[in-house]
């Protein structure tokens, strides 16, 4: 996991080709260019969207994880709280594609708040979505970048 503030994002490339991509498209320029579209950067192996939902409480969220692909989450407004644990300390209870769904206890947790972003790698399951101080509205970009099984790499 890296959790840093946009200022810094190049500050971690290097890392993966993939991922230096998506770090360079932190920019406050990028972040307000996007609308209800998912935009390409790389075809399916780098690519970004922006959702805008309400918070929700601790027992309506679950983890997910990737094998795939790791997740860049930015706030674009309002806060979330997420909390991160291992897959392997978690009890997964869906799989569909690339998207692993678990239930248990958090080991770490963060608040989310534009400005800061989350890198959440394969070995992060991450429980999203969690309400800060009771619900809320959010706008959330997330890059989804794919570090495992990409050719050449």
């Amino acid at each position: 996991m890296i959790l840093a503030c946009n200022g810094t994002a190049l500050d971690y490339r290097g890392i993966h080709p993939n991922l230096d991509l998506a770090l360079e498209h932190i920019t406050p320029e990028f972040l307000s260019s996007l609308g209800e579209e998912r935009v390409e950067l790389k075809g399916e192996e780098v690519y970004c969207t922006r959702f805008d939902y309400e918070t929700v409480p601790e027992e309506e969220a679950f983890f997910e994880a990737h094998q795939l692909y790791l997740d860049i989450h930015l706030m674009l407004s309002g806060s979330e709280r997420v909390e991160l644990a291992p897959p392997a300390a978690l009890t997964q209870f869906d799989h569909q594609g690339d998207f692993y769904a678990y239930r248990g206890e958090g080991q770490h947790s963060v608040v989310l708040s534009p400005g800061s972003f989350l890198v959440v790698f394969p070995d992060d399951a991450h429980k999203i979505k969690m309400q800060v101080d009771g619900p809320s509205t959010v706008s959330k970009a997330v890059f989804k970048v794919k570090i495992n099984g990409c050719e050449g790499v």
